[in-house]
């Protein structure tokens, strides 16, 4: 991904919101990937209850970064990710953070079981 404009802030760098909206983006567009979510008509989806970041280093338009994703744990309806955003060319994490998603049904908001597809595609992930 490449930074915005609209990332820095004030002081010059990407504002910490920022980073939930790119570690938001990285998990999402890989569950659409792979098929197990769809942004509009999926009965199941993910709701984040928790996220927590820590920054190591400043990242500011207009760097490119990569974002990896991991899960640190599966339950019976969430999901706890993990993630590590880099700075283009940099072996050290400019940031990590957290997210735990409960997965609920679209229209009651109420907690579900993890489909089966989504537990396979996360699998690999663990």
């Amino acid at each position: 991904m490449t930074t915005r404009l609209q990332d820095n802030d004030i002081y010059g760098h990407m504002n910490n919101v920022v980073y939930g909206e790119y570690f938001d983006t990285a998990i999402n567009q890989m569950l659409i990937e792979a098929g197990v979510l769809d942004m509009h008509e999926s009965p199941v989806i993910g709701l984040v209850v928790a996220s927590h970041a820590v920054y190591f280093k400043s990242v500011a338009f207009p760097d490119r970064v990569a974002i990896g994703v991991r899960v640190a744990r599966m339950g019976r309806s969430s999901v706890d990710y993990e993630f590590a955003l880099f700075r283009e060319n940099d072996d050290q994490a400019a940031a990590q953070g957290g997210y735990t998603h409960v997965y609920v049904n679209r229209e009651s908001n109420r907690p579900v079981e993890l489909p089966a597809d989504l537990r396979s595609a996360l699998h690999p992930l663990m």
